[in-house]
């Protein structure tokens, strides 16, 4: 399929909530070439998961796989590729766990974000059938990202604290070494 442009920081697209995905749509050529865009753009930017916002399509539908091999984040549990059509998130856990987010539309920066740390996804997948995941820490925070995305919202619509914003090389030099772990 192809790559498609990811937009970024300060496009209006980014900002308006997106529409449903009507029922008739989800077996046509089009959404699955979509899609396809989708997942080629994700891997090809190295990113963990994408909402169709991300590439000026206003439809609530996004993308999200953590391959076995390190990421950008690190090593991460793997999670294979889900594709999620008009999502919705229940919080099962409203204790928040706290995590440095990125963002492909707001390239070289990292912020400090406390989300709910257990969450029930739901979801229809490709063929209208309903699709239901329980996701915690890590992974229900990359849910939880990429449905923002849905919804108009940025990460950095979260930040708490403005010192937690930071670029990504000092990110790597400074606040990375404080939160590895210290070896025995």
């Amino acid at each position: 399929m192809a790559v498609r442009k990811i937009i970024r920081m300060g496009h209006p697209a980014l900002r308006r909530p997106a529409r449903d995905v009507a029922r008739e749509d989800l077996g046509t050529a089009a959404l699955h070439r979509l899609v396809a865009d989708m997942i080629d753009t994700l891997h090809d930017y190295g990113g963990i998961g994408l909402a169709a916002p991300q590439i000026n399509e206003g439809i609530r539908l996004a993308v999200v796989e953590i391959p076995g091999s390190p990421t950008r984040y690190g090593q991460l549990t793997e999670q294979p590729l889900t594709i999620c059509v008009n999502p919705r998130v229940e919080v099962l856990d409203a204790a928040t766990e706290g995590h440095w987010e990125g963002c492909l539309s707001v390239p070289g920066l990292r912020g400090y974000v406390e989300r709910p740390r257990g969450i029930h996804v739901s979801f229809v997948n490709l063929r209208g059938e309903e699709q239901r995941i329980a996701a915690h820490g890590f992974l229900a925070t990359v849910f939880q990202h990429e449905f923002d995305h849905l919804d108009g919202k940025l990460y950095i619509d979260h930040i708490d604290d403005p010192h937690k914003l930071v670029f990504e090389e000092e990110y790597a030099r400074y606040v990375l070494p404080l939160e590895e772990p210290t070896p025995k």
